[in-house]
């Protein structure tokens, strides 16, 4: 890694990478790929929970990135994000950006229900309130989201990180019986077409129902993924319910080995033990959130979207097009 601390373009401006609490492996791993250093900034908790952020050094001017997943501890991961931008923009920084690979409350992201709240569209106030300029992520869970801000939002996404994994595998002869896509439900079809066109494999979707809150039911399979191994793609693997009811049915259905991929491995309440206990075999996410490599009795491999991000944010800085890093691939939805 090198020394110094920023970036410097001709025209002065000066480019620096903080990380919050949630998200120190993955800025880590951005700053490296820029060959820089990693922003000093302390966070602390005061004894009633208070959080306290100052950067340790001199940010007056510079375009600063700030990376942190609203994550578990959900509320406060987003609150210190709060805070980091609010304290950036009293320090004169000259443009801040918001790195959220993973966007929190983005599945409340309508009213489903009366007297429900919008609370994704809540958080694109709160972080435009707290003086953000701009706004990065990745794979958002709904694409409207993305109208919910009156600044910039640049939407990215490790589709083709998950989809060169599965290809590689295919090209290694993992996948002699063939490998089929399976999308968890009809919302997701149109992600898990598109993969499947990469991989050059079939299509089959789950339909489901969702009574309560993190539970699904799994009413029937559409398509045939008999003899043939199954890929269920997501988004996001939250409690794993739907997951493993899913591969439960595609496993009864003739599949001969179930593997899943997504981008938000957020693994919470049992997720583990659920997967562990489940009949698939291998569980790939990224480092939107930081993940165990090997949890859930060995079964979950991660991949970095380290290089994604940095590019991403080189490319911010220098004015430079968001969409040429993904060949237009990030618009899917």
């Amino acid at each position: 890694m090198m020394g110094t601390k920023s970036i410097d373009r001709d025209d002065s401006k000066r480019l620096m990478v903080f990380a919050g609490t949630y998200s120190k492996i993955l800025g880590q791993r951005i700053a490296d790929r820029l060959g820089i250093a990693l922003g000093d900034v302390r966070i602390q908790r005061f004894q009633d929970g208070e959080v306290y952020v100052r950067f340790d050094e001199s940010i007056r001017g510079a375009d600063i990135f700030l990376v942190q997943s609203t994550s578990t501890p959900a509320n406060e991961s987003l609150m210190e994000l709060l805070i980091m931008i609010n304290a950036a923009r009293l320090a004169s920084a000259h443009r801040i950006t918001a790195v959220m690979p993973w966007y929190g409350y983005s599945r409340q992201d309508k009213k489903s229900s009366p007297r429900e709240p919008i609370t994704a569209r809540l958080v694109a106030q709160l972080l435009e309130a707290a003086g953000v300029d701009r706004v990065l992520t990745m794979d958002l869970h709904a694409g409207q989201i993305q109208g919910f801000f009156k600044i910039p939002v640049d939407h990215m996404t490790a589709t083709p990180i998950l989809a060169d994994h599965f290809s590689e595998r295919q090209f290694a002869g993992d996948f002699p019986e063939g490998l089929v896509v399976v999308s968890p439900d009809a919302g997701r079809a149109k992600l898990a077409n598109h993969f499947a066109e990469k991989l050059g494999a079939r299509l089959a979707v789950l339909a489901k129902q969702r009574p309560e809150h993190n539970e699904a039911e799994i009413t029937f399979l559409i398509g045939d993924v008999d003899g043939k191994a199954a890929l269920l793609i997501d988004d996001m693997i939250d409690t794993a319910g739907t997951l493993c009811a899913g591969a439960a049915v595609v496993k009864k259905a003739g599949a001969t080995k179930v593997l899943a991929a997504a981008t938000h491995g957020i693994f919470s309440g049992q997720a583990y033990e659920r997967l562990a206990e489940s009949v698939i075999e291998e569980i790939v996410v990224t480092d939107t959130i930081d993940v165990a490599h090997g949890a859930a009795a060995g079964k979950i491999q991660v991949l970095s979207v380290g290089r994604i991000l940095a590019d991403t944010i080189h490319n911010v800085f220098c004015d430079e097009s968001v969409s040429e890093i993904f060949a237009g691939e990030n618009q899917l939805f």
